[in-house]
């Protein structure tokens, strides 16, 4: 790093949002750097299911997709706690990748276009100031004329910035742990399947390598109930639901130790915070049921970087480039948001599940139409 340099942008988190951002940053001539507290690659909790909205978008990142082999769902499957099942096609579709191998080849692009990275790094904090910001991290400072995040649900600067969602009393909305495993089964590669349990639901879909992600999110509250044990939770609350029980007894797990997250939250959150455009799950309470979250995450930073772009070019202001970000976020998600959220009071407490489950069974196109709610259009 140059001493004194003031970068064009700074991003903090190298997820998805971050990662697409910093490859459209670099791709226009920006001068970019990315702080990632892990070293890629790695796992995270995750779906790892893409809607087919992004397919085009990754491309242009500079990511040949089709060169991957990898496995396209056009249907979901959806269990209650009872048994109970209902089916219906996916209209748009999407396709399974693991974030072990999409954030790492995501990554590389980044490197390769000059993005300068800065893995093992842990920001401590982001200050603005004469309309610079500072960046501090335990190694070094550095200066930057825009600064994004995209640190995921929760981080330790939500936490030092008093975030709203982050210094809330625990509830019902922001006190959620999430589980993950990459599997062998033999399940049709082109399904993706959701089973409902009590106090949550997992996901289940094919990946790349013959490998399925499993996935699910159910309450703190529930896995202290069970003795803090993962395994326990599983064996008295996931087993109840049949389906769920014989994925579990007849798969090949292949982690270890699962994959975990906890404290995760779905109260709202600040698109803009401390003038810091917020991407992905750091901008909004992205529910599982909202269709995508990764998809959402990535045209996040389309939004942001368009933005950006106009700022750096002095088109816009700064307030202005703020609040067209917040306005543009707003009429790309906060519709599907919304349905997800609607959706999701359907799943959890187990009567309602069950009886949702049956009174849709007859409905295959109002089912249709519910998803459709909750994905969006290509970007």
């Amino acid at each position: 790093m140059t001493k004194n340099k003031i970068y064009d942008i700074a991003i903090v988190g190298g997820g998805l949002a971050g990662l697409a951002l910093a490859i459209q940053s670099a791709k226009a001539g920006y001068d970019v750097i990315l702080f990632e507290k892990e070293t890629y690659p790695f796992h995270k909790v995750c779906g790892e299911y893409v809607s087919m909205e992004s397919w085009d978008f990754i491309e242009s990142l500079g990511l040949q997709l089709k060169t991957l082999n990898l496995p396209l769902i056009t249907k979901l499957n959806i269990t209650a706690p009872n048994g109970k099942m209902i089916e219906t096609n996916l209209l748009l579709g999407g396709f399974g990748i693991s974030r072990y191998l999409l954030d790492n080849d995501l990554f590389k692009i980044a490197k390769m276009l000059g993005v300068q990275v800065q893995q093992s790094t842990k920001v401590d904090d982001v200050t603005f100031d004469n309309n610079i910001f500072s960046v501090t991290t335990s190694l070094h400072n550095i200066q930057a004329k825009i600064v994004a995040g995209s640190f995921g649900k929760r981080s330790n600067l939500d936490i030092k910035w008093n975030r709203n969602f982050a210094i809330k009393k625990r509830n019902k909305l922001n006190n959620y742990i999430g589980i993950k495993y990459h599997v062998q089964t033999n399940l049709p590669s082109n399904l993706i399947s959701l089973h409902n349990f009590k106090n949550g639901y997992c996901g289940i879909s094919k990946i790349e390598d013959n490998k399925y992600c499993l996935c699910y999110l159910t309450t703190a509250k529930q896995l202290k109930q069970n003795n803090n044990s993962i395994k326990l939770l599983e064996e008295n609350i996931l087993y109840k639901n049949k389906a769920l029980k014989s994925i579990f007894e007849n798969a090949t797990f292949l982690f270890e130790q699962p994959c975990t997250i906890a404290q995760i939250s779905f109260d709202k959150k600040e698109t803009v915070a401390n003038h810091i455009l917020m991407l992905g799950d750091a901008a909004g309470m992205i529910t599982p049921l909202c269709g995508n979250g990764m998809s959402m995450a990535l045209h996040s930073s389309k939004i942001a970087f368009k933005q950006i772009e106009l700022f750096l070019e002095s088109k816009i202001t700064r307030n202005k480039m703020e609040f067209a970000y917040q306005k543009e976020w707003e009429n790309a998600f906060s519709n599907r948001m919304y349905a997800g959220r609607i959706i999701q009071n359907f799943f959890g407490k187990t009567w309602v599940t069950n009886l949702f489950i049956q009174c849709m069974e007859p409905f295959n196109k109002t089912i249709s139409w519910l998803v459709k709610q909750t994905h969006g259009t290509p970007f």
